[in-house]
């Protein structure tokens, strides 16, 4: 490849990559705290109308969870929405603090819950969007060769949100919400070089590390 060229490809590159933006906030309503025997439910919010929170998303968002020196116990969410069926199908599961409140001093709802540890249900919506592109690309295949030319970009933001509740005190403890924009681009001199902006995953980092602190520390 002519210098010129990968030259140009090195700059794109620099200018282009790691270009992500992250912000990863929490709003605390009461006291937390979490011990060893204690374990969470990690849920998808579902809607009828709207967007279904990725089940990739909430998957990843469990394993962080439970990874690290700082892991907490995940109980599988499948097994816990099978023994409280129907109560947590997404049709019928708990819209706000009032409803779990109600649907707890159901005749062995409670019971069924605190069977299995669970401290607290940590219900996650959002979704990852394509907000904005722009740019082109041309290729072609000639006598001596072909190649493309061009460079195309766009942005995706990936909006989260975690809202905790405790079953124990039967309370809303609070959520933690993560937004983050990333800029792709592919640009091209002859061969393509895909740069991708990992928002999904930044997202899921970001949230499950707070979420892990959120829960460790009582409110000051």
């Amino acid at each position: 490849m002519p210098a010129a060229k990968f030259s140009l490809i090195l700059l794109i590159a620099g200018v282009c990559s790691g270009c992500i933006t992250a912000r990863v906030e929490e709003t605390k309503d009461a006291a937390t705290g979490i011990s060893a025997g204690d374990t969470v439910v990690v849920l998808a919010r579902s809607h009828v109308t709207g967007n279904e929170t990725e089940i990739n998303f909430v998957q990843c968002v469990k394993e962080k969870i439970a990874s690290g020196s700082d892991r907490i116990t995940v109980h599988p969410s499948e097994e816990f929405v099978d023994a409280m069926f129907p109560w947590f199908e997404p049709r019928t599961s708990p819209k706000q603090v009032s409803d779990l409140e109600e649907l707890v001093a159901r005749p062995g709802v409670l019971e069924r819950i605190r069977e299995r540890n669970i401290r607290y249900i940590i219900w996650v919506r959002g979704d990852t969007d394509q907000t904005n592109s722009g740019g082109g690309m041309s290729c072609a295949v000639g006598p001596g060769g072909g190649g493309c030319f061009g460079l195309a970009w766009w942005e995706d933001t990936a909006a989260y949100q975690a809202n905790v509740w405790d079953i124990a005190d039967g309370v809303k403890s609070g959520s933690v919400s993560a937004n983050v924009t990333g800029t792709s681009a592919i640009p091209a001199v002859v061969v393509p070089v895909p740069l991708i902006a990992r928002t999904r995953a930044a997202a899921c980092k970001g949230l499950a590390k707070q979420l892990k602190v959120f829960l460790a520390q009582p409110q000051t």
